[in-house]
């Protein structure tokens, strides 16, 4: 009997089980009950991992994406429950409750995990099952929580209270929640708005009346003053309702609804609230005196020059030494005591990194003079107008690659600190542009003999013995002796971020030992008169930046440095230079009469554009950074010229 080809049972089998692996999944396939188990690959834990961190960092849609797949990609129970939770708790606190309990239907309610319990009983308590959703959050223990899920848990007890109609004891667990939450900026922002909620619409007068006793001397208790202001001003009693929000504005306690308090101020006395004044903080004591004395008779020439046509801008300057813990507390006072409009300082970078933390609290713009790394990131209120090692290293390139056309370096460092991180960033900026680093050598910043690294710098032994030159020829009439050449340089510049003294040691033996036609660039501490008396000839032709030249042939530089001769008697320096140009950026900003909030002001400090300061014309880039035309300078026949 013929047979038509076709599948046979061992076929059909096979068959089958090709397309179980195609579809993924467990069940009835092909009339057949196949079950398979997959264990949890390790790369699904580290997604469940990584989302947990994408959350923490608060970027939630990447988290939110990822944690999708896992839910819907995977077969481990384990990992899919967490996922389903993690989502549940990021939708409830974004507010969405039915996308919250949509996500929780899909986790057994009985699954041991924490988790589980705190973010289901939440969302029962934001769905108005507030007696079921309690129960469950009884059974959580904090102690073992996340801070995240603190603010879950001290949330919803309290919102739960709330509608039980328990308003105080609801924001004794507010109040225990902000402390839990400890520094976090963002969860102690829900919890307050939380209790702000409360105390706006929940409380009675009496119980209002308590919970400002209660909370009195803290951030809650800031809030109560403030509401109970705001009634005092709606029933007529405005004497009462001034003491009260004044009592509010004049704390120094942070805290986020204070710009309510200032609004209502400003209706009850009819002024505005800030002044039009600036802070300025320097070190006017200490060992960093000196500095700040110069920073501060820059500002004062650049506001005794300034004609106003209106409110004069008044300067406030306060002496923040070199103390963090001091300046961030002179910020807050500058900011809510004095009400100034913006803050100038400080100068040393332990002192600016509490400053401008705390001015980002404050919202009050705050241009600091400090080079130390990573000020104007911390948030959109802080700005920074100083020369940077980064400027100079970005103009130095700019110059060497962009009119000089080079493409080959080498970095001569010293072993310190402005040393090492003039080196790392000369080189990422020359290879960002395309250009090759051919050798790199440091020398102990104390060291006067050069010779060992100028010697690796050239690809030689600096242990082989020199050799000798050879003798010249006894008979007159011989043949000159051959010179041998040495072999060309494997770099076009050399790059040495020293000072004029120790330069002026160095370059005479780069010479000596053979490192010559080459383009030599250097840093600020370059432009010196000791440059030319130490390094003479051997310097002539190099090229340097700096963020002040007072010998520049621009003309307001030219005044700057006149007026400043005939009040002083003395030439400028950089530093009085950069506390003119401080000055002279908030007269003008401030004498414009759009710019009457600090946040006018910060509007207008990010859209200054080639403001022309005797520092360079300046700008602000996103993260409040200056962008400055440096002074590019060069040794020409023994004197130092501007080129740019």
């Amino acid at each position: 009997m013929n047979r038509t080809p076709g599948f046979g049972p061992r076929q059909l089998l096979f068959g089958c089980l090709l397309l179980f692996l195609a579809v993924g999944r467990t069940g009835p396939v092909c009339g057949a009950e196949l079950t398979f188990s997959r264990p949890a690959a390790v790369s699904d834990q580290a997604d469940l991992e990584q989302a947990r961190e994408l959350l923490a960092s608060g970027e939630t849609d990447q988290a939110i994406s990822l944690l999708r797949g896992i839910a819907v990609g995977h077969y481990d129970p384990s990992l899919r429950y967490q996922a389903l939770l993690l989502l549940a708790r990021t939708y409830l606190v974004q507010g969405e409750v039915g996308t919250a309990l949509a996500y929780l239907e899909r986790v057994p309610p009985n699954w041991p995990d924490p988790l589980n319990k705190l973010v289901r009983g939440a969302a029962l308590v934001a769905d108005g099952q507030s007696e079921t959703g309690m129960a469950l959050l009884a059974q959580v223990q904090t102690d073992g929580l996340s801070v995240a899920n603190q603010m879950v848990w001290y949330q919803a007890r309290a919102q739960a209270l709330a509608v039980q109609g328990e308003p105080l004891e609801a924001l004794v667990f507010l109040g225990q929640g902000v402390k839990a939450v400890g520094e976090n900026q963002s969860l102690r922002d829900r919890l307050l708005e939380t209790a702000h909620e409360l105390l706006s619409d929940r409380l009675n007068d009496d119980q209002l009346a308590e919970a400002v006793f209660m909370w009195q001397g803290t951030v809650l208790g800031q809030d109560a003053v403030l509401q109970k202001a705001i009634r005092a001003y709606q029933k007529g009693q405005w004497p009462e309702a001034e003491a009260g929000v004044q009592k509010v504005v004049d704390s120094p306690i942070l805290f986020p609804y204070r710009n309510d308090a200032i609004l209502l101020w400003e209706r009850i006395s009819g002024k505005p609230w800030l002044q039009k004044a600036v802070g300025v903080m320097l070190p006017l004591s200490g060992r960093y005196r000196t500095f700040g004395e110069l920073v501060q008779r820059g500002m004062e020439l650049a506001i005794q020059n300034r004609p106003t046509a209106g409110e004069p801008v008044k300067f406030l300057f306060r002496d923040s030494g070199a103390d963090a813990g001091q300046s961030a507390q002179i910020v807050s006072d500058l900011a809510n005591s004095e009400r100034v409009m913006a803050i100038v300082g400080p100068l040393t970078g332990g002192a600016a990194a509490a400053a401008v933390e705390r001015a980002q609290q404050e919202r009050v713009p705050l241009l600091t003079l400090s080079q130390k790394q990573g000020l104007p990131e911390t948030g959109a209120f802080i700005f920074r107008d100083s020369l940077t090692s980064r400027m100079q290293v970005k103009a130095l390139v700019d110059y060497a690659m962009g009119e000089k056309g080079l493409t080959t370096f080498a970095v001569l460092y010293p072993e310190n600190k402005l040393g090492q991180e003039m080196n790392e960033l000369f080189q990422a900026e020359v290879e960002r542009r395309g250009g090759e680093i051919v050798a790199v050598e440091a020398y102990p910043e104390t060291d006067t003999d050069f010779r060992r690294p100028i010697k690796l710098l050239k690809g030689e032994d600096p242990d082989a013995p020199e050799e000798e030159p050879p003798p010249p020829p006894v008979d007159p009439n011989a043949p000159p002796v051959e010179q041998v050449e040495e072999e060309p340089l494997s770099f076009e510049a050399l790059f040495i971020p020293d000072y004029a003294d120790r330069i002026g040691l160095l370059t005479p033996q780069l010479a000596y030992y053979g490192v010559e036609k080459v383009q030599l660039l250097g840093i600020n501490g370059w432009n010196s008169p000791e440059l030319m008396k130490t390094a003479g000839r051997y310097i002539d032709g190099a090229v340097f930046v700096d963020g002040f030249f007072r010998y520049s042939s621009y003309p307001f530089v030219q005044e700057f440095v006149n007026r400043f001769f005939e009040k002083y008697g003395e030439e400028p320096s950089i530093l009085e230079a950069q506390g003119y140009d401080a000055a002279n950026i908030m007269l003008n900003l401030l004498d414009r009469p759009e710019v009457r909030t600090r946040q006018d002001l910060r509007i207008s400090l990010t859209r200054l554009q080639n403001f022309p300061g005797v520092t360079g014309a300046t700008s602000f880039n996103l993260f409040g950074e200056a962008e400055k035309v440096l002074f590019l300078l060069q040794v020409h026949h023994g004197n130092i010229v501007q080129i740019n």
